[in-house]
């Protein structure tokens, strides 16, 4: 047999005992010891207590919870869903299976900002099956009313609307852009009248605009983005039949003479996703092992990779996933990248480690140190 012929079987053989390696839940998830999975059973149990200690403190009612902290937006309401959360919860899967646990991690929960981590996985379905040609096209190009019309708005890209830097102006749903997390300084006139950045040049977090992205996605799929994630991401990774996404009571759309809601990237006004702390993890370990679930490649590795390269606007997000790239999680490497939605909502990935870790409402200032923990125990220390 030629060398080189000889040399690729190798490598191909290699990956084929690798990928037979990896572990992938069924409907029940194994549970390992830490010793099982090399890991320190004392620093484990650490970073669990921590956990459970580090309650985040907002409301468990989180309608009073969004009242208060957007009380400063213009004409501020809910008019999607909400409900009461529950208490600390969470997971941590070491190759694959779950080697700690704490909390109910079976109870459904709002998530918030997490939500635009599923929007951008759709995202990257539609431009994997040719949908979208490329991050880089347009958005005007694929959405034809007058969201995109204008000197300003017909430059904005999909990725753009991923890196949140589009400074896109205009009213969806009856919501303003300028009126979503306003500045300290200035007046609402202010506000309304600000002199718009070309896209691409300033990070903005905006729920208005995320709103856009499923919107827009929505045109370009033609179907619910809920039936879409079911379908393409949740069923064949064994979700739960628990979980639900939600738009805004005044979010419905014809399409093709059918009205469909076009779902919230978040729960700003309320909506976005429910979710249990299980079918997180399964969405993370998804990300962990570049798309692949089992033998199906459900998402490109191309995309996997691609959300957590650093944005011009900001070097800390990706495609709607954050990144550690200035290490404001210090002590933490570079390349671990998160889902973060308000309240300590959290899927992280760290591949380095072979590890995800899913936490619920847990104080944001403690959620690194608790990484740190579960790292240290991977690393043996």
């Amino acid at each position: 047999m030629p060398k080189k012929i000889f040399l690729l079987f190798l490598i191909v053989h290699a990956n084929t005992i690798c990928a037979q390696q990896n572990y992938f839940p069924a409907a029940e998830w194994k549970i390992k010891k830490p010793e099982e999975l090399n890991m320190k059973k004392a620093l484990l149990d650490s970073a669990v207590m921590l956990a459970l200690k580090s309650e985040n403190k907002v409301e468990r009612d989180l309608r009073i919870a969004n009242i208060k902290s957007y009380s400063r937006e213009p004409d501020y309401k809910i008019i999607g869903p909400m409900k009461q959360r529950g208490g600390p919860a969470g997971l941590v899967i070491k190759n694959g299976y779950i080697a700690a646990q704490w909390g109910d991690i079976s109870r459904v929960d709002m998530t918030f900002s997490v939500t635009k981590s599923y929007l951008s996985t759709l995202t990257g379905l539609a431009i994997d099956q040719g949908l979208i040609k490329t991050v880089t096209d347009k958005v005007g190009s694929y959405v034809w009313d007058h969201h995109f019309e204008g000197e300003h708005n017909s430059k904005v890209t999909w990725q753009h609307l991923l890196t949140q830097s589009s400074d896109w102006s205009g009213s969806l749903f009856g919501l303003d852009d300028w009126a979503d997390r306003p500045p300290k300084d200035g007046t609402i006139d202010d506000w309304k009248k600000r002199t718009l950045l070309e896209p691409g040049t300033m990070f903005e977090y905006n729920d208005v605009r995320v709103n856009l992205l499923a919107y827009s996605l929505l045109q370009v799929w033609r179907k619910p983005l809920p039936v879409v994630l079911k379908e393409k991401i949740m069923d064949p990774i064994g979700a739960s039949t628990t979980w639900r996404w939600f738009g805004y009571d005044n979010a419905y759309v014809n399409m093709d003479g059918l009205m469909m809601q076009s779902v919230s990237g978040g729960g700003h006004h309320g909506g976005g996703i429910f979710i249990n702390t299980l079918d997180h993890a399964r969405l993370g370990l998804l990300f962990l092992r570049n798309g692949k679930w089992n033998n199906q490649q459900l998402l490109s590795q191309n995309w996997v990779n691609e959300v957590q390269e650093p944005s011009v606007a900001n070097k800390n997000y990706g495609y709607m996933w954050w990144l550690n790239t200035d290490q404001g999680w210090k002590g933490i490497s570079p390349k671990v990248y998160y889902a973060a939605g308000y309240g300590g909502n959290y899927i992280i990935v760290d591949k380095e480690h072979d590890l995800v870790m899913v936490t619920r409402w847990m104080d944001d200032s403690k959620v690194a140190d608790v990484l740190k923990l579960v790292i240290q125990s991977a690393e043996g220390k």
